[in-house]
């Protein structure tokens, strides 16, 4: 199984492919538009991210010890900046994704690219993701 930073270097490869930011874009949607639609019986209150100014849902389960993600946005790119980080962080334990520095926001020129308000919605993401890997290893799984 590849490790986090491994699934990050993947993809700053595939978004080095485009110097174009509008075919990066274009990436992002494509990423989000072929994610699995979320479970209806997932878009609860409780699982709506805070700070995001789209409406974003976020599902974490533990199966075999790893963290598993799943989510739904309601913007196209923000669907796909969360199809990005379900990749790179789903399916590993809590404590790896506690650990995982994720450079790969940076390196493919996401931070610098995103308005103030999707930027400050990217964080939220990563911020509520590692707050489920923390929830999932407080309680001892």
């Amino acid at each position: 199984m590849s490790t986090i930073n491994e699934i990050q270097d993947e993809i700053i490869e595939e978004f080095s492919d485009f110097d174009d930011w509008m075919d990066r874009y274009q990436l992002l949607i494509d990423l989000g538009s072929s994610q699995q639609p979320l479970d209806e019986k997932y878009k609860t209150e409780q699982n709506l991210i805070d700070g995001c100014q789209s409406r974003v849902w976020l599902q974490a389960d533990l199966v075999d010890h790893r963290l598993h993600f799943t989510a739904e946005s309601d913007a196209l790119i923000v669907k796909g900046i969360v199809a990005l980080l379900i990749r790179v962080l789903s399916d590993h334990t809590p404590q790896e994704i506690l650990d995982a520095d994720l450079y790969f926001i940076e390196r493919i020129g996401l931070k610098d690219h995103l308005s103030p308000t999707r930027s400050n919605g990217l964080l939220a993401m990563v911020k509520q993701m590692k707050l489920y890997a923390l929830a999932f290893k407080a309680k001892g799984s």
